[in-house]
Parts: structure tokens; sequence; C-alpha cells
């Protein structure tokens, strides 16, 4: 099983399988394993319209997407969701947060504020207009009275997820019983966060956030799987570092290495085409992450972008990363840098030298003094497996990626 938890067609993923190069945006990665059943949790918000759109144009790629799964308790995007989001992030002008304008926050908001349609609503008209009818006496209110547009009528809503009900049918389950149920009978679950960990709601740069929650703790709440089911927390990250959207971005580079690194490496969002910020590696935040989440593991991409840079910046703090706050350095995070809580003065910004190429040597930070403050991993024209410190490095000319494992062995 491959389980998308959080998130909405909010936050897109590029997969490449077989020489294909597929753009998903609401769909876990597990769409395109015949071996995998792909599963959207009850955490996750879906936009019917979306999700079917990606259905069709995966397979008129000739995927096979018969075999998804859809939570019974997810909630439902609606049309004035978009409409709200759209308003609203317009309305909020210089002090826009940088939406995606896909009604994801609205859908989230409206959950916790026990309002909200959910999958299995779709399948009982009479629930199903009651909500939208309820839900709407606030809505237009607020599109009539505050933002100066028309009124939509419940019937609109109502209709537009009454024609995606037969579709959806064969997909919906009760997830949290059959994963929970697959785990008992020793099946493999692998857990697909939507955003990174800076974007939670919780932990994140907030306001600057998504309205989920996509770090690990969010993958239990958005499944139904209990915490102690979960043997692995493996955190992904990139050799430097990029963002979507405003928000703070200590590392941002706003020369040409920050233009390099978006050409390079490709940094466009999937699912808005807008591009990404770059900056160099932040240890500060990683380290927070590592915590945030209890990685168990890591996965470093595309250090292969930083072929030919005769200097890699970082964010450290001489061996253990941490802030300056009051001129003394900290291991506690807490942004203080970003939003001036406590007095904070800033990281320690570190250039590491050396020319990273198919056969030359670097330095590379890692995450936390378990693994050592630093690396050097050499890169050989063969493919090759290179223990590093307590790292197990797996590299190529052509795709350059890591994985390290506190067990000392590969995963």
């Amino acid at each position: 099983y491959v389980v998308k938890p959080n998130g909405g067609n909010n936050a897109g993923h590029t997969v490449v399988v077989g020489g294909e190069k597929y753009e998903l945006k609401l769909l876990p990665a597990g769409i395109l394993s015949e071996n995998a059943i792909p599963v959207l949790g009850n955490g996750v918000v879906i936009n019917l319209e979306a999700l079917f759109d990606e259905i069709d144009g995966l397979e008129a790629r000739g995927a096979n997407a018969s075999r998804l799964k859809i939570s019974a308790n997810a909630h439902l995007v609606a049309p004035y969701h978009q409409t709200l989001d759209r308003v609203q992030e317009r309305f909020l002008g210089k002090r826009a947060i940088g939406t995606t304008g896909r009604g994801i926050g609205p859908t989230y908001a409206d959950k916790v504020a026990r309002i909200g349609i959910r999958v299995q609503d779709v399948f009982d008209e009479s629930i199903l207009r009651q909500k939208v009818e309820s839900a709407l006496e606030i809505k237009n209110q607020m599109l009539v009275k505050m933002y100066n547009r028309k009124a939509i009528e419940a019937e609109q809503i109502v209709e537009y997820f009454l024609s995606y009900r037969e579709r959806l049918r064969p997909m919906v389950i009760d997830a949290e019983l059959e994963l929970n149920q697959a785990l008992t009978d020793g099946h493999n679950v692998l857990m697909e966060g939507g955003q990174a960990t800076m974007l939670d709601v919780d932990h994140g740069t907030y306001p600057f956030v998504t309205s989920s929650n996509p770090t690990a703790g969010g993958a239990s709440v958005g499944s139904g799987i209990g915490p102690t089911r979960i043997k692995t927390s493996l955190g992904i990250i990139k050799a430097y570092t990029t963002r979507v959207g405003a928000g703070p971005f200590p590392t941002e580079l706003f020369d040409k290495w920050g233009e390099y690194l978006q050409t390079t490496g490709g940094e466009v969002g999937v699912n808005t085409g807008r591009t990404r910020r770059c900056g160099w590696y932040d240890s500060v935040i990683a380290r927070y992450a590592t915590r945030v989440n209890g990685f168990t593991d890591y996965f470093l991409t595309k250090l292969d972008v930083l072929t030919g840079i005769g200097e890699v910046g970082a964010e450290l703090s001489q061996i253990s990363a941490g802030a300056v706050v009051g001129g003394r350095l900290t291991d506690a995070y807490g942004f203080a840098a970003e939003t001036g809580l406590g007095g904070a003065d800033g990281g320690v910004a570190t250039n590491f030298k050396g020319n990273l190429s198919p056969v030359d040597s670097s330095i590379i930070p890692l995450l936390d003094e378990k693994h050592r403050s630093l690396c050097t991993i050499t890169n050989t024209e063969r493919p090759v497996l290179t223990k590093v410190s307590h790292a197990t490095v797996a590299h190529n000319d052509s795709n350059f990626g890591m994985i390290t494992n506190l067990d000392d062995h590969v995963v």
C-alpha cells in the first residue's frame, strides 16, 4: 500500500518510471506501481474534478488507476472553497500567503469548524444537501457582504458532487480498517507526505504554511494507523533548499547561483507552474526537521545539480546546527531568526570549497551529530556504494542519491 495521508491537489510530485515522466498532483506515487495499492487517506482533501482529470490523464498514457482506494472519511473540496481561497488571497494584498488558490485551506477550515463535506456524504443525497445548505448560509454572507461577489446556489453544488457519485463509488473504502488489517497480515504500508516539514501548519513557518500536517505525526492521523505501528520515518532532503510561495527563507539566493539552481534543478512547481525560490542547504532546518519527524533514515537528492559549482554554501553552526540568539549559539530552532522571537541574530553561514564533479570529492554537511557534521563523498565514473562515516552513498554519473541509516546498512 502507498498512502497519501494529507494535502490535496496543491502539492505535486514529479515521478519518473521506465523513462516516462509523470507529474502527480493529487494521486499518491503508488498509482504508477502494479505491485502497490494507492490510497487517499482520511487526512486528504479531495477535489473530485481534479481527481478524475488526473486519472484520465494517466490512463490515456497507459497507466492503470483501477487499484485506487479512497477513505470514506476524507473531506471534499467544493467549488465555493476555491472561490473563497482566491478571493481571500487577493483581499490580503501584500500580506498574501501565496496559496495555490485550489481551495485547500478553506476545506480544512470547514473540517475543523465541523461544517465540512466528506466522501461518504455523496452517497446520501439528503445529508449532502443539508450540509451544503448549512455551509452556504455562512459562505454566501461572506461572499456577498465582505467580498462583493455573487451568492452560490446550493443546488449547483449538490449536482456537482452527485455527478461524480457512481464513478467514485467503487473506490471508497474504510481505509483505516483496511490499512490496519494489511499491517496485521504482514503487508508493507508506505505513507507519502504531501508537503515538506516547513509547511506543516503546527511546525512550519506559520502563517506561511499549508493547512495540514505533512510531518511524520500527521501521517498517523491522516491514515488511521496508530503511531506504534510505524517503524521507519524516512526524511527526503535536497542537497540545496527550495520553497514555493511567500515566507521566510534564510539561505535564499538572489544571484546567479539561485538562478543556476532553478534552471539546472528544474525547480518549477508541478501544480502551479511557479518557479521555486532556491538557496543553499540549511542544516538548521534539517536538524529541526529531524527532531520533529523522528527520522530514522534520510534520502538525499539532487546532488548532481551542484556539479560544477566551485563553492557550496550552507547554513551551519560550527559542529551542531542552531540559531544565534542574543549573541549566543543555541541548538533550539524556534524560528527566532525568521520571526524575531527571542532577539535572534541569525545563523552561521559556511562555504565548502571543492568542485562537485563525477571524478572529484566534495564536502557535504550531514544532518546531525549522529552522522557526523561533515562527510566527504567521493564520486567515481562507475556506479558504486561508498560507506562514509555512518552514511551509505549510492551514486552514478547521471543520478546521485544518498541513503543513510542509523544501523549502518543499506535500506
